[in-house]
């Protein structure tokens, strides 16, 4: 399996625009009815996936800063 493939499905990965080089980053792929989520330091590891509604409810959370550590 290449690092762009997932159970045969290649993934069309981003890194969001405003993540910085310091190694604490992951990168976002999609693939037919899934979302994947994998490692920047490590593209060849292992790759979550969620369903869409799962990924977007999770984004709607984050944006609205449900997981600030400054809270």
């Amino acid at each position: 399996m290449s690092p762009m493939d997932v159970d045969g499905l290649a993934g069309d990965w981003r890194k969001a625009s405003r993540s910085v080089n310091n190694g604490a980053c992951v990168e976002v792929g999609s693939a037919p009815a899934r979302v994947l989520v994998r490692d920047s330091v490590n593209p060849t590891g292992a790759v979550i996936t969620y369903a869409p509604g799962a990924w977007q409810s999770f984004v709607g959370s984050a944006k609205a800063g449900t997981y600030d550590s400054s809270r």
